[in-house]
C-alpha cells in the first residue's frame, strides 16, 4: 500500500472518531446535554422532584441510582476511596460530620455562591456540613429530624396525667418531670411509659449541644452529658419504667399497637413508622414537646463529589432542588421535614392528622426545629455511640452490672479510638 492513501484513512479515522468524542464525552455530555450522576437511597430524595430537573434545566439529564439504604455508606466509602464510578452528586444521611476530614474528595460549596443561600437554611443544619475552620462545605442541607413526645392520649388520661398537648409540654417538661410521670403510670396503670433505655439514652444527647467528642476531636464521653444520659437511662431501667423493646422492629411494632407502651421521644419520621406500626391504635396518640427539650434524630444532605466533571452544573441543580419551594412540596408529598424555616409557617406544611385524634403536629415539630442546639459530632460518632448503644442493651436485656458495663465501654472505646 502506497503511504499517501494510507495516511489519509488514518486521519479520516481520527476526524470521525473526535466527531464521536464531541457528541459524547464518556462522562455526561451527549447531544449538547450534560449527564450528572446523582446517587440516594429511598425516600431520601422526591423521586418526582428528580424527574422535575430536566424541565427546570434542559440542558440536563439526571441519571439517578436508588442504592440500598444498608449498603449506602459503605459504596459511598469505597468511591471516594477508589474513585471507580463515583457519581457527580450524592446525598448524604446525618453522618455527614464523618466525611468532613475528607473534605477534598467534594466540592466546596463556598466556592459556587453556597453562602448567598446560607440565610435560607437552619444554623445549626448548614453548620454540620461545614468544616471546622468554615472554609469548606461539603454539602447542603435536605431534610431534618426534630424530636418531639409521642404519648398516648387515653393511657394519659387512664392515669391521671395531663393529657393536652399543650399541658403536656408545660408539666412534663424535664426529665425528671417524664420520669415521675413514668411511676405515676406505671402504679395507676401497670403499662410501661418508656420503650427502651437505649432511646433514653440516645434523646438525652440529642438536645445537648455536647457530645462524646470535642471540637478538637478528643474524647469526652466519659462524663459530662454522656454520663448524665447512662445514669438517666439506668435509672429508669432500675425502676422498672422501661418495657425494653428492641428499638424497632417487631418487638417495637407490637408493643406501641397493643399498648404496652404509653410514649417515647422520637423524631418527626417517626411518625409514619408508628402508623403503620400500630394501626389499631389510631386517632390515640398525641405529640408534645420532648421532656428535657429539643433535638433532632437523622436528616440528610446533598453534595458533589471533587470527581465530577461538571460541578457547576451539578451545584445549579443542588442549589435549586433544595430551594424553600422544593422542601416544602418534599414534605407534602414524602414528610420530609424541611431545613428551611421560612416554609415553616406556609399553609401546606399544616393538616389536621387523623392517626393523632385531629392534632396539627407540624406546630410542635417546627418548634422543635428551631430550637436544635448546635452540636460537633466529630468523626468516630458512630464508633463510639455503637458500643454505648450495646452495652445498654446488655444491661436491658440481659441484665448486666450497670456499673461493669460503664467501665467496660470506656475500655472498649480507648481501645477503639487507639486503633
Amino acid at each position: 500500500m502506497k503511504r499517501g492513501p494510507f495516511l489519509l484513512i488514518v486521519l479520516l479515522g481520527m476526524f470521525v472518531f473526535s466527531l464521536v468524542g464531541c457528541s459524547s464525552d464518556g462522562n455526561g455530555e451527549k447531544d449538547g446535554k450534560v449527564t450528572l450522576n446523582l446517587w440516594y437511597w429511598n425516600r431520601s430524595i422526591d423521586d418526582d422532584l428528580i424527574k422535575k430537573v430536566s424541565e427546570e434545566f434542559p440542558d440536563i439529564k439526571i441519571n439517578a441510582q436508588k442504592i440500598d439504604g444498608g449498603e449506602y455508606k459503605t459504596k459511598l466509602q469505597t468511591s471516594l476511596t477508589t474513585s471507580t464510578g463515583a457519581p457527580d452528586i450524592v446525598a448524604i444521611n446525618d453522618w455527614v460530620t464523618e466525611f468532613l476530614p475528607n473534605h477534598d474528595k467534594f466540592v466546596n460549596l463556598l466556592d459556587y455562591g453556597a453562602d448567598e443561600i446560607k440565610d435560607d437554611y437552619l444554623d445549626w443544619k448548614w453548620d454540620y456540613a461545614l468544616t471546622k475552620d468554615g472554609k469548606h462545605l461539603i454539602a447542603l442541607p435536605m431534610d431534618t429530624g426534630p424530636t418531639a413526645l409521642f404519648y398516648r392520649e387515653d393511657l394519659f388520661a387512664e392515669a391521671g396525667l395531663p393529657t393536652d398537648p399543650e399541658e403536656v409540654s408545660a408539666k412534663i417538661s424535664t426529665w425528671d418531670d417524664y420520669i415521675a410521670a413514668g411511676e405515676k403510670l406505671e402504679a395507676a396503670i401497670g403499662v410501661k411509659m418508656f420503650d427502651t433505655i437505649n432511646r433514653v439514652f440516645g434523646q438525652s444527647i440529642s438536645q445537648s449541644d455536647k457530645s462524646y467528642f470535642d471540637e478538637n476531636d478528643q474524647f469526652i464521653g466519659d462524663s459530662g452529658t454522656i454520663k448524665e444520659a447512662w445514669d438517666r437511662a439506668i435509672t429508669i431501667h432500675e425502676k422498672g419504667l422501661s418495657a425494653n423493646t428492641e428499638a424497632d422492629g417487631p418487638e417495637w411494632n407490637a408493643s406501641m399497637n397493643n399498648g404496652q407502651v404509653a410514649s417515647f421521644i422520637g423524631a418527626v419520621w417517626v411518625k409514619n413508622i408508628l402508623k403503620d406500626a400500630a394501626p389499631d391504635t389510631a386517632g390515640k396518640w398525641r405529640v408534645a414537646r420532648a421532656p428535657g427539650g429539643d433535638g433532632n434524630n437523622g436528616g440528610s444532605f446533598i453534595g458533589i463529589l471533587k470527581s465530577s466533571k461538571h460541578p457547576e452544573e451539578a451545584y445549579k441543580v443542588i442549589e435549586w432542588m433544595m430551594n424553600p419551594e422544593n422542601q416544602l412540596q418534599s414534605y407534602v408529598t414524602m414528610d420530609l421535614f424541611p431545613s428551611t424555616p421560612s416554609v415553616f409557617e406556609d399553609d401546606k406544611m399544616s393538616s389536621k392528622e387523623e392517626f393523632f385524634g385531629g392534632q396539627d403536629t407540624t406546630q410542635v415539630f417546627s418548634e422543635s426545629a428551631k430550637n436544635v442546639k448546635p452540636r460537633y459530632f466529630g468523626v468516630d460518632f458512630s464508633r463510639v455511640n455503637t458500643i454505648f448503644d450495646d452495652a445498654l442493651t446488655d444491661v436491658a436485656k440481659q441484665g448486666k452490672d450497670p456499673d461493669q458495663a460503664w467501665e467496660e465501654v470506656l475500655d472498649q472505646v480507648e481501645k477503639e479510638l487507639s486503633r
